[in-house]
């Protein structure tokens, strides 16, 4: 579109409007721009849509690989105990399916020794009338175990609350693992020396006691005694490791000698089913991106930014190739819709029932062994193992289906960008210099009228120079 100009005004010394017409002049070579920055939109949303579809993979493949570990949720095992209030349980994977009859005789005890109480309270002096030393001495343990010493002097540690400070400093300096506190009630203030250890470990014994305290008979310091499936079991801790049972630990609460718990090992189906779950939703995530990219909005007649990548319907071919995945034999346990695992019409998954009616946990408890072994096995061959190796390809940093294309995008995207600022670069020399050539034809334009005027001044003075001259001179006329 061409750009014209009034010859009157210009004429007039109003002269140009020189930025609008160096606007007009660029406008028209500015196109190429919009061009590009269009391009740069459509790139940039397409990045977006890949990174999200990036990210819902790489979930995808975090879901995939708790059901390809070995040591992950479809081999957890769960120990159920029949009376929480006796003990719990808690199944390593290496615990073998089974139920174990238990019988809890006692639990393992800390030692316990106090003093008579003393009216006169915790600062009288324990010393006998006379005496300004003693002695007291510990056994923790039982025979075998450690002696303690605690020497007592008057007036530094022979009341109450001074030896049970220094029984505490000298325990954790010498590392006996006994606390001592004064305790009081309405018969006065009495000494009390606790074990930290339980079981045999934990027993105290007074031997040697010079003060005026009078110690009572200790209690205590007893290991825990129990039965598993018959067998007598004794444990200087409440805590069982797995020894009475396979790769069980228990723990005892309290004391039921008359009484039998049921300790039942298993497959942990909760975990189980909430790692497929968790599967099932990162897959679906990822294939309703995909759909959404290729659905056809019907008000635009167009698809998502990504309808026509091609590496997105690769990714698309390899998802349907992994989910459809089957294994031979197995008890019947193939293929995802043999555990209960349907496929819907747009490729989504749902958790639903097999054929027969049975659920997932169904399945899993009637026939554990098969149901891991089609996600796992040893030879890898599992429907997740095959499909953990998948995304590993899939999601490879710099090979991903999905990268590459990212990559791709990125380098598009800097190119488009480098055209742009060359061609602005271009644009604002050609700005520069066509402002300064029509500034100089505007000096030019402005300076018309005044030129004109000189000119019409020039002309007038030289017609009235003319007309002075003829008459101040006398005509001339012949005589012939």
């Amino acid at each position: 579109m061409g750009i014209s100009l009034n010859p009157s005004t210009l004429l007039s010394g109003q002269g140009l409007d020189v930025s609008s017409l160096v606007t007009q002049l660029l406008s028209q070579k500015s196109g190429q721009v919009t061009t590009w920055q269009n391009e740069q939109t459509t790139f940039q949303l397409q990045a977006g849509a890949l990174q999200s579809i990036n990210s819902d993979l790489s979930a995808l493949a975090t879901a995939v690989t708790a059901l390809s570990d070995p040591l992950g949720a479809l081999t957890a095992q769960v120990a159920t105990s029949s009376d929480t209030s006796v003990l719990t349980a808690t199944a390593t994977t290496s615990a073998p399916a089974g139920q174990h009859n238990i019988v809890v005789s006692n639990l393992a005890t800390q030692g316990l020794i106090y003093a008579d109480a003393i009216a006169g309270g915790a600062n009288v002096s324990i010393l006998p009338q006379g005496q300004t030393t003693g002695d007291l001495k510990l056994q923790i343990g039982g025979a075998g175990g450690t002696s303690a010493d605690i020497q007592i002097t008057a007036g530094s540690n022979d009341t109450l609350a001074t030896l049970a400070s220094s029984i505490n400093s000298l325990s954790t300096t010498n590392h006996w693992g006994i606390t001592a506190s004064v305790v009081s009630d309405a018969t006065g203030a009495r000494l009390s020396i606790v074990s930290q250890a339980t079981g045999t470990p934990g027993a105290l014994a007074i031997t040697t006691n010079t003060t005026s305290l009078n110690f009572n008979a200790p209690v205590g310091g007893t290991n825990a005694s129990l039965t598993v499936d018959g067998t007598p079991y004794q444990y200087t801790s409440n805590a069982i490791p797995a020894g009475a049972i396979p790769g069980v630990t228990l723990n005892l609460a309290s004391a039921a000698p008359n009484s039998t718990v049921q300790v039942t090992v298993g497959p942990d189906v909760q975990q189980a089913t909430d790692a497929i779950n968790t599967f099932v939703s990162a897959y679906n995530k990822v294939i309703t991106d995909i759909n959404q990219q290729f659905a056809v909005n019907p008000a635009t007649d167009s698809q998502g930014p990504l309808g026509s990548d091609s590496a997105l319907r690769s990714l698309q071919t390899n998802l349907m190739a992994d989910i459809t995945y089957s294994v031979s034999g197995n008890s019947g346990l193939v293929n995802l819709a043999a555990l209960g695992i349907n496929m819907n019409d747009d490729g989504t998954l749902t958790a639903g029932t097999t054929p027969s009616g049975q659920t997932l946990s169904q399945v899993l408890t009637a026939n554990p062994a098969a149901f891991q072994n089609f996600f796992q096995n040893a030879s890898s061959t599992g429907f997740a193992n095959q499909f953990h190796t998948s995304l590993t390809n899939l999601t490879d940093p710099t090979l991903g289906l999905l990268n590459v294309d990212l990559a791709q995008n990125k380098t598009m995207q800097q190119s488009v960008a480098d055209n742009i600022n060359n061609f602005e670069t271009q644009l604002t020399a050609q700005q520069n210099q066509l402002t300064k050539q029509l500034s100089q034809v505007n000096a030019t334009l402005q300076s018309y009228p005044l030129l004109l005027q000189q000119v019409t001044e020039t002309l007038a003075t030289m017609g009235s120079g003319s007309t002075t001259s003829s008459s101040s001179h006398p005509t001339l006329t012949s005589g012939l």
